[in-house]
């Protein structure tokens, strides 16, 4: 793997090329898919296009990791076929071989959309297929009785996350059906039962319904209280400001049935940045970590953005929990705690008092960093964080005080010409806890991942500044605000 590092770190040094966020080698990538962790490794494919940096025929590309931090670039793992090209999906261990397609120890197990048209016609089709590997998904064969399920009467039918459910011994699929998520059972993966549907009524419907996931996670580490959580993303809608976007509902499941725990016209974001989508998580995780990884881009200029040999990264990995607000429960989401491995020098400063008339500037002489901030309200009214990445380009992240919302400004990030709708100032709710405010921030050189309160609030950015690094100014508006403490960690590159 080491070769393979060096080899592959002569590529990554194009501009804007993520230092330590996945990407392809080269070429167009899109949605996470068949993330399960198996015989010591996490294994990630992706949507991929292997002759051009536009979305183009699916393929399903792939890579490995001991860590999620440092991965291995592996051959494509699955091809188009007679059934058409290989659109999004999932990933199972199927531990007691209730396909029947191992021997004496488990394999993995597939499953995919097939995506073409019906014949003779232009209307597009959509139907699940299997594909099992005995080497550890080095190599796959797919199911000779495929496609599994298919739906004449649905259009838009497709991204299939599997799980198996222990309360009833069966296999358990959620997919993607235009406006909203339908649930089907099975005893072995190749026979599946109709079992429920649910969302037609709840939630956004911004745009069309894709890449659904199903899970429970127990509430503030309470193993006796748990709760289910179900993932939607909303495809691109032009009427809309923000394009794709990711929403969540929180439930009771019980193997055939979701029930939303909140009202139909409860929304609840994922991420209030543009630019995390399509996004699920692991199988078969270690410890019973809940862990996702989502496509950081978004519909609305995904095949625009300014990158040449590569296009599209992924989010930094991170790990889902639940846990009980005066709202109601939430996810909270954090990056893994493998980020440690890439963490080097960190300057500490604390109390700094900063009021509307001096702000505080520190030199920042990092490419790729991690800034961790906690303040205080004295009398202010707005706090700021303008994080210059060159003489002309910065990225503004506020906090109103009097709105209690946190605001990331990249409307002067850098390029942005590509796309009408990528300069934006996005806003999320955020309230203060004992009138306080902690933000932690990871900037690569082309994206910054900004979590609140310990996970609370997500906002993801892509950003395409000519530089990076050069500056950090802190500032307090109508009146003073303290800076209890300022954590900024240089962070190394994967492919280093």
């Amino acid at each position: 793997m080491k070769q393979q590092y060096n080899q592959v770190a002569q590529k990554y040094k194009e501009q804007y090329r993520p230092q330590f966020h996945f990407t392809p080698e080269e070429n167009w990538m899109n949605d996470p898919n068949g993330m399960v962790y198996f015989n010591d490794e996490y294994h990630l494919f992706y949507q991929h296009h292997p002759f051009g940096t536009t979305w183009g025929p699916m393929h399903w590309g792939h890579a490995v990791s001991k860590d999620l931090i440092h991965w291995e670039h592996l051959p494509i793992a699955l091809f188009p076929d007679e059934h058409g090209t290989i659109f999004s999906g999932s990933a199972i261990v199927d531990w007691n071989n209730t396909s029947g397609f191992f021997d004496d120890q488990p394999g993995l197990v597939a499953i995919y959309t097939s995506a073409d048209n019906y014949p003779d016609s232009d209307r597009p089709r959509q139907r699940q297929s299997l594909a099992y590997s005995i080497d550890n998904g080095r190599t796959w064969v797919k199911y000779e009785g495929n496609p599994v399920l298919s739906d004449v009467n649905i259009t838009d039918y497709r991204d299939p996350k599997v799980f198996w459910h222990h309360d009833t011994n069966k296999w358990v699929m959620v997919l993607a059906t235009e406006q909203s998520v339908t649930i089907y059972t099975s005893p072995n993966l190749i026979d599946w039962e109709y079992a429920s549907e649910f969302g037609n009524k709840a939630g956004s419907h911004d745009g069309v319904w894709e890449c659904p996931d199903l899970f429970q996670l127990s509430i503030d580490d309470d193993k006796s209280n748990q709760k289910w959580a179900m993932l939607v993303s909303i495809g691109d809608n032009s009427e809309f400001k923000e394009g794709s976007r990711t929403q969540y509902f929180i439930g009771q499941f019980d193997g055939t049935t979701f029930v939303n725990d909140n009202d139909d016209d409860t929304i609840l974001w994922l991420d209030y940045g543009r630019d995390n989508y399509a996004g699920v998580t692991w199988s078969d995780s270690p410890d019973e970590r809940r862990i996702y990884i989502g496509w950081m881009s978004n519909w609305r200029y995904a095949n625009q953005v300014p990158t040449n040999e590569w296009r599209s990264a992924m989010t930094l990995p991170r790990e889902l929990t639940m846990t009980s607000t005066e709202e109601g429960v939430r996810l909270v989401q954090k990056p893994v705690s493998e980020i440690n491995k890439i963490r080097k020098e960190t300057n500490i400063h604390k109390e700094i008092i900063i009021d509307s008339n001096n702000s505080v500037f520190f030199d920042l002489n990092n490419k790729l960093m991690e800034i961790e901030i906690e303040f205080e309200q004295i009398n202010s009214s707005e706090f700021d964080l303008l994080i210059q990445h060159s003489e002309t380009e910065k990225t503004i992240i506020s906090y109103d005080v009097r709105n209690s919302s946190l605001l990331v400004d990249r409307t002067n990030s850098g390029e942005n010409s590509f796309s009408t709708s990528f300069p934006a100032v996005q806003e999320a709710p955020l309230k203060m806890k004992n009138n306080k405010v902690k933000l932690q921030l990871f900037i690569d050189t082309s994206s910054i991942e900004l979590f609140a309160n310990d996970g609370e609030i997500a906002m993801t950015s892509l950003i395409f500044p000519s530089e990076i690094g050069k500056g950090l100014t802190l500032v307090s508006n109508g009146g003073s605000t303290n800076v209890s403490t300022l954590k900024v960690t240089e962070l190394e590159s994967i492919w280093k």
